[in-house]
């Protein structure tokens, strides 16, 4: 367990100019936290609690929790906001983004601009590192540093459809200070993040609904990753449904509407790479809400 757990501290240094952002199997419900033109979409009150837990078995894996909650006012300006921490190892990383977003309306849908605006506080715990043998290149430090970010996106949606792109950390801030064996001091920064997805419903009879979707990431000196989803939704109630993501792992997903009004979702990523044998799959847990604003509002599920 412990070189497996100094290997995740290896793979988190030498991923600190790949890929930074949390990781969400569930994204096509949390959207804000990927794109703000997301941003008053739904037309109610959305408040989203989602935890993950990844690697389950392997210590120090990442634990992710997110809230988010977006409304819209009038008919044309969305706002919301989110929380993040995101723990591996020793390093945590938290965070606080608020949301704008402007929709005009189209022929057959919205069109909706967002900006982000926040911070994120990196905090890097040395201590938390207990080596085997004494290593006189070691030098333990505790590492915080307060970082100031922008997010924007492009979103477009109907009733049957979604399309977004979005780039998060446009600021590309420095964010972690190390120290190296002479006191000299070096510095991590964030990347910037590159998204784009889109999904589409098909009704298949009455009672079922088919809702593929994609979603591809990207961000400099890391492989261009895809997520692609499909479920079906049954009587308007429950969610079933699979997806594929290029890292090798296969995604199994679940959603039950236990009201118009509130949502329970769970997925369980399986890996089929070389981490198969040292864990249990990774489990993800959303509590939702949808709170209207008008008796009008919320006339279909919330399939997006």
């Amino acid at each position: 367990m412990k070189k497996i757990f100094l290997a995740i501290i290896l793979f988190c240094n030498l991923s600190v100019m790949a890929q930074q952002d949390p990781l969400f199997s569930q994204y096509m419900f949390n959207k804000l936290l990927v794109n703000p033109g997301y941003a008053g979409s739904t037309e109610t009150f959305s408040v989203d609690l989602l935890s993950r837990y990844q690697w389950v078995g392997i210590e120090g894996a990442p634990k992710t929790t997110t809230l988010a909650a977006q409304t819209l006012l009038g008919d044309h300006v969305g706002v919301g906001a989110y929380l993040f921490r995101d723990e591996i190892g020793p390093t945590i990383n938290q965070g606080f983004m608020a949301t704008y977003s402007y929709r005009i309306m189209t022929r057959h849908g919205w069109l909706s601009f967002g900006i982000q605006g926040g911070f994120k506080y990196f905090d890097f715990d040395w201590n938390a590192i207990n080596t085997e043998y004494p290593d006189q290149m070691f030098d333990p430090q505790d590492v915080r540093r307060f970082s100031p970010d922008v997010n924007l996106g492009l979103y477009y949606y109907t009733l049957r459809f979604f399309a977004g792109i979005s780039s998060k950390q446009l600021l590309e801030n420095e964010y972690g200070e190390f120290t190296t064996s002479n006191g000299a001091s070096s510095f991590s920064r964030l990347k910037r993040h590159f998204y784009a997805m889109t999904g589409m419903l098909f009704p298949i009879n009455d009672r079922m609904t088919f809702r593929p979707s994609i979603m591809g990431k990207y961000v400099n000196n890391a492989p261009v990753q895809f997520d692609f989803n499909a479920s079906i939704i049954f009587n308007d109630v429950f969610w079933v449904g699979a997806a594929f993501r290029t890292e090798k792992a296969v995604v199994f997903l679940t959603e039950f509407n236990i009201t118009k009004s509130m949502r329970l979702g769970y997925s369980f990523d399986l890996y089929l790479n070389e981490l198969q044998s040292h864990n249990n799959g990774s489990h993800e847990i959303r509590l939702g809400f949808d709170i209207r604003q008008k008796q009008d509002r919320m006339k279909t599920p919330r399939y997006f």
